[in-house]
């Protein structure tokens, strides 16, 4: 089919981006109603992935496998966030929102910025009238994102059953994957864009390779803004006078899946180098008491060898 508006569908994509974005702000701001945020920015992935597969009409065989695990990851998360959000109530993200409609606006553009900038990768391959053979790439990138996914899902049904259970009420989530990893949902999420970028590479020529933003600007969203930092100031507050939840910060990874004999015996330096614990995570982490060093250093150990 013809091109339309650019040869990479950047503009397009930009444009139906910020129009199914301001729909749901539009909803949002008049009703009130901040259920359907999730579900916006997940579907908009879909969307974007179909939409430039169809328009484009090449349906070269890399095209429709990366479209389809945008599809599947997409309506996945989406429909597992509106599910929960529906269960559990409203989105506490949005307390100092829903009165303050500027707030509110930089939330949604936020988001649409979100959208075009990770479905980088996906575009610009359903925009290319290149199509190499099948490449070591292309299946190392599947399988990055067949590992994401499944490690996302997994931790997502965790959660949920552990919120779920009323003698859960009031801790935090500690089985399965979160023992491990303190966010690996989040682990799974960025692993699996990495892994879609990946199998993006046998097409990429020139200033294409610029779709390397979409992960990256991915990993630097959910590490330095609205991921991790905003749930671990969220649970330091919540227990950070537990000396359990402490053992289990200082045993257990922010992010990549480690056994917390591993991490909790590395030295604070070579988690902050390589595996992302800054010290901004703990910024809201009460200070620990005169006689809590000791004690709570011999229930590490005593946690260590149980682990």
């Amino acid at each position: 089919m013809a091109t339309v508006i650019d040869s990479h569908f950047l503009a397009l994509t930009a444009i139906v981006t910020v129009g199914y974005q301001l729909f749901f702000f539009i909803i949002t701001a008049l009703l009130k109603f901040d259920k359907v945020t999730d579900f916006a920015g997940s579907t908009n992935f879909v969307i974007i992935a179909v939409l430039t597969l169809v328009i484009k009409g090449s349906w070269h065989f890399r095209q429709i496998i990366l479209t389809l695990l945008v599809v599947i990851w997409g309506l996945r998360l989406g429909l597992f966030l509106l599910m929960r959000i529906l269960q559990w109530g409203e989105d506490r993200r949005f307390d100092e929102m829903r009165s303050n409609l500027g707030k509110l606006a930089i939330f949604w553009i936020f988001q649409a910025v979100w959208v075009w900038t990770v479905s980088l990768p996906v575009t610009v391959v359903n925009a290319s009238d290149r199509d190499p053979s099948v490449q070591a790439e292309d299946i190392i990138g599947w399988i990055m994102w067949s590992l994401g996914i499944s490690i996302e899902a997994t931790a997502d049904q965790q959660k949920l059953f552990f919120k779920n259970s009323p003698e859960n009420r009031g801790r935090w989530c500690n089985i399965g994957l979160w023992k491990y990893s303190r966010h690996p949902n989040y682990f799974g999420e960025i692993f699996l864009w990495w892994g879609i970028f990946v199998a993006s590479v046998p097409v990429l020529e020139g200033a294409e390779w610029l779709v390397i933003l979409g992960p990256i600007f991915l990993t630097l969203l959910l590490l330095f803004l609205s991921g991790l930092p905003m749930l671990e100031e969220s649970a330091d507050k919540k227990f950070g006078n537990v000396a359990a939840y402490r053992i289990y910060k200082k045993t257990t990874s922010p992010l990549i899946p480690l056994p917390q004999i591993v991490y909790g015996n590395l030295p604070l330096w070579f988690k902050a180098t390589f595996l992302f614990e800054f010290p901004f995570y703990s910024r809201s982490l009460p200070q620990e008491g005169p006689n809590w060093n000791r004690s709570s250093q011999e229930e590490i150990k005593d946690e260590l060898k149980m682990s």
